[in-house]
């Protein structure tokens, strides 16, 4: 099955398209000065620090910005972008409820005038907030959306979709349409093991759903933001490192579907690791990829040992 996904992608489009970028963007996420600020297309950019990706779009007539990371680098971010901008935030964006993208909503929120998420996120973040016993420092979303929400900032004309549970239950997939750049958030961990939130309705078989659906949804002319990717990928993309992902879900559905199968447990499941995925293994160590090996065994049984 992997092998037949992967035949019908052909190296020239993809090579095409990163050709055609920005000569920052060929570097695939190296910054451009301290504040580690890296444009992309059309006022739309990253700021990389410590958390998710944070895209932000800077516009004469608009300032947006996607996640927010912890109150400490959303500080860095914010000081950058008064730098490039002399708005307030028109609206900061929430691709999904962990702290490591919202964290620093009090920060960047305390300058929006609005925080949009899906509308699972702010009790998803309440309910985390709750556990790590940090209910006082959280900000939420105070506009919210089902399926699609779609407004024009400036000239700018932003697309946010909601395909289903995938990472979490509120994954939001948003859309710098004029710009073409997408941020797909935890959606995507670019060539690295994914967290796997079964606790925050995670679903792996609807997750490679949704990464075919966007994949046909976008263009090899599309550039794409990730919320995290290894040294090597980093975290800007093309569509193809969508279908990259989508076959690793299916291999480690498979090698859990097997293993079960022939009667093996979780520990010896995860120990026979995946063929054929080196690239996500960080540092050498295929520990990450056992891991999901043995969250997906509890997500298909719904056990755990």
């Amino acid at each position: 099955m992997i092998i037949s996904r992967r035949s019908f992608l052909t190296k020239s489009a993809m090579l095409a398209t990163l050709a055609s970028l920005p000569a920052p963007i060929r570097g695939f996420g190296k910054s451009l000065n301290g504040l580690n600020f890296t444009p992309i297309r059309r006022g739309v950019g990253i700021f990389e620090s410590r958390g998710g990706t944070i895209g932000w779009l800077v516009r004469p007539e608009a300032l947006v910005v996607v996640d927010s990371q912890y109150p400490e680098s959303a500080a860095v971010c914010l000081d950058g972008l008064k730098e490039r901008s002399g708005r307030t935030i028109d609206l900061l964006i929430n691709t999904h409820h962990h702290g490591d993208h919202t964290a620093g909503n009090a920060v960047l929120g305390a300058d929006a005038t609005h925080i949009l998420a899906h509308a699972n996120v702010p009790e998803l973040q309440r309910r985390a907030a709750e556990k790590n016993d940090s209910l006082g420092a959280q900000k939420y979303a105070d506009v919210t959306f089902e399926e699609i929400w779609e407004e024009s900032i400036g000239d700018e004309n932003i697309r946010i979709s909601y395909f289903g549970a995938g990472h979490t239950s509120g994954d939001a997939i948003i859309h710098f349409q004029e710009a073409d750049v997408v941020h797909m958030g935890d959606l995507v961990f670019n060539h690295r093991p994914a967290f796997i939130d079964l606790a925050s309705g995670a679903e792996t078989r609807n997750w490679i759903a949704l990464l075919e659906r966007a994949y046909k949804e976008f263009t090899d002319n599309t550039i794409f933001i990730f919320g995290h990717g290894n040294p090597t990928h980093g975290v800007l993309g093309t569509r193809d490192d969508l279908l990259a992902m989508a076959d690793y879900f299916v291999a480690l559905r498979q090698t859990v579907s097997d293993g079960i199968r022939d009667g093996k447990t979780s520990d010896e499941i995860a120990a026979a690791g995946l063929e054929g995925f080196d690239s996500y293994k960080l540092n050498g160590s295929s520990d990450g990829i056992a891991g999901n090996l043995k969250v997906v065994y509890e997500e298909v049984t719904g056990t755990v040992e």
